[in-house]
């Protein structure tokens, strides 16, 4: 039966201790180059292996970018992405040297764009010859109380998505932030990442999409036009430096849909919408196997026989509210996280996602593993 608040949600003592110390146990192991990238590859075709994580001014769009609109490519906005990647401001930068994979910046003391080439803003694999793990945390119920915050803050990247607030959660979820991945309405309304080095990776779902992060970027307002588009309010400012924003390549959103979910192409539809757009989480697993050697998760599945408990580790929805999102097919991106754990291609930290296939967490019953990673949960229209 469908409850507006969830149960009372208590962790085990034994499993919380279990999970801590499979999390050491990941950390403390030893790091595989390119490992995630590299399974991933098996399941992706030939051009993949070319993909770049960000659109950069200095690169060309490719042509297969305009085949699919979005998220999936630009078809009938190439004005609107070419514009984006042009966007000129000066902007002081203090000299400075950063030995953090994610936010290292040339010492220099202006910056004549808005979005960076990538010469000068080389991808994080490529400043470090570290072995390096990214977490990609979800925003799950299955967090609450596990206490895992310290063991989170380190990982050498810390992948965030859409709102998932800090501040009085960051014992569970820790306190630093690399790279915070959203779409417009997905996004704190109030800045939450109080480390000025965070990457914001905006995710473009629709056309006015990008007139959004570009007005984020310049600093400028949204016009009354735009704000019509939008489900629910969405920010007018991020107070972030212009350089550290980022417009995610949609090809890594394709990636993601065609050929990890083998979802069909996406096709033009008089009414409704096909299940065939890929959960932000699933998205940014792609994301970070471009970015880091070993991908874990944390924050990830869905247990929807548990409907009363919590789907986000910081409000008070249940998990009922899942049934009523039509978009994301949960069950097939949960098979396709079960097979990487599998495969060793990531490591889920906290169990939600693969049902149980985390060693040493096989004597908990499923409903201390529940939990939700979704990037809306309320009805959208995509452009």
């Amino acid at each position: 039966m469908e409850t507006s608040v969830p149960v009372d949600w208590h962790v085990n003592h034994a499993h919380k201790k279990q999970v801590h110390e499979h999390v050491h146990r990941v950390l403390e192991g030893q790091c595989r180059p390119s490992s995630t990238r590299h399974s991933l590859l098996a399941r992706l075709p030939a051009s993949s292996r070319m993909t770049q994580a960000f659109l950069w001014k200095d690169l060309p769009l490719p042509n297969d970018i305009f085949r699919y609109p979005p998220p999936f490519g630009f078809r009938g906005f190439q004005h609107k992405a070419e514009e984006l990647l042009k966007l000129k401001c000066k902007v002081q930068v203090p000299s400075r040297k950063s030995s953090a994979r994610i936010s290292t910046l040339p010492a220099r003391r202006t910056l004549s764009v808005t979005l960076p080439d990538s010469e000068s803003f080389p991808l994080p694999k490529n400043t470090s010859e570290k072995c390096q793990r990214c977490v990609v945390m979800g925003n799950g119920g299955i967090l609450r109380g596990l206490e895992l915050g310290t063991l989170i803050d380190r990982f050498d990247t810390i992948i965030r998505l859409n709102s998932g607030p800090l501040g009085e959660f960051s014992i569970d979820v820790g306190n630093r932030t690399s790279i915070r991945m959203s779409y417009p309405e997905g996004t704190p309304l109030h800045w939450i990442d109080t480390d000025p080095h965070t990457l914001f990776v905006t995710v473009v779902y629709k056309g006015v999409d990008v007139s959004w992060i570009s007005a984020m970027i310049s600093k400028l307002s949204v016009s009354l036009w735009d704000w019509l588009f939008f489900w629910q309010n969405v920010p007018d400012h991020i107070p972030l430096e212009r350089h550290r924003f980022r417009l995610l390549n949609p090809l890594v959103i394709r990636e993601t849909a065609l050929d990890l979910l083998k979802y069909p192409p996406p096709k033009p539809r008089l009414w409704g919408k096909d299940q065939n757009v890929p959960t932000m989480g699933v998205s940014a697993l792609n994301l970070a196997s471009l970015l880091c050697d070993e991908v874990s998760l944390a924050g990830f599945g869905y247990n929807l026989s548990q409907q009363g408990a919590p789907l986000h580790y910081f409000d008070q929805l249940p998990m009922s509210a899942m049934l009523r999102q039509t978009t994301h097919n949960v069950n097939r991106e949960t098979q396709l996280l079960q097979k990487l754990v599998r495969e060793g291609a990531i490591t889920d930290l906290t169990g939600g996602g693969t049902l149980l296939l985390l060693p040493q967490l096989n004597t908990f019953h499923l409903e201390t593993l529940t939990f939700q990673f979704c990037h809306y949960c309320q009805k959208v229209t995509l452009e």
